[in-house]
């Protein structure tokens, strides 16, 4: 049976990571009691590089922070799964906090990413982008090239963190001031890199249908 869900979608600026980070924690623990629904946030980032509980900083962070401070660039230790990344606007940020039932057998985390990944292909498949996994990794490529990431943190089994899909986003820091997720034989790309400029509005529009009946989730007010 479909499991309503709120959806919160703030287009008027890009979120402070921290700010976003405390908005997550407080729609969790309601969740976790029963105060409110499952919820996707989504929403974009100013420029922040986040490293994951796998990141190895003095290794993948390849720019002083200092130096990065004094770009415009935010360096945050995250809570979630996953190495280092980095967000900006024209990247789609979606934060799914979901109660994973276990009636309709949710609690299996390797489903859950995988999942997450599923969202993203079909929305790719729209602008006839194939994505991929690929083995033992985990987020969406094109060819060799990371088009969204992926780091989750479960608590008492509702979700947090998730997926950064690039749309239109400057992608120099990824290449230049880290090595994104940890992984140095591979690269990045974004929608706009493929040819296809697409708006926010577009790409969530699509990405928010494909959440919703892969989750069997509905929307509610």
């Amino acid at each position: 049976m479909p499991i309503p869900y709120h959806l919160i979608s703030i287009t008027d600026r890009p979120i402070p990571y921290a700010e976003a980070l405390a908005r997550q924690y407080s729609i969790q623990q309601a969740r976790q009691v029963g105060e409110k629904p499952d919820t996707l946030l989504v929403l974009e980032h100013t420029p922040v590089i986040t490293l994951g509980r796998s990141s190895v900083s003095e290794r993948d962070l390849l720019v002083p922070t200092s130096e990065l401070l004094d770009s415009g660039i935010e360096v945050y230790e995250a809570d979630r799964g996953g190495e280092i990344t980095y967000h900006a606007p024209g990247q789609l940020v979606v934060y799914p906090i979901l109660e994973l039932s276990e009636a309709a057998s949710e609690r299996d985390l390797h489903l859950y990413l995988r999942r997450l990944e599923q969202i993203v292909i079909d929305t790719l498949r729209v602008w006839e982008v194939i994505g991929e996994r690929k083995d033992g990794l985990t987020g969406v490529w094109v060819n060799d090239s990371k088009i969204a990431a992926i780091g989750i943190k479960v608590s008492r089994w509702v979700t947090m963190h998730g997926l950064a899909l690039n749309i239109s986003a400057d992608l120099a820091p990824m290449r230049n001031d880290i090595v994104p997720c940890g992984i140095r034989d591979l690269g990045v790309t974004s929608l706009a890199e493929l040819g296809h400029k697409l708006n926010r509005q577009e790409v969530e529009e699509v990405l928010v249908k494909n959440f919703e009946r892969i989750f069997d989730r509905y929307r509610v007010d």
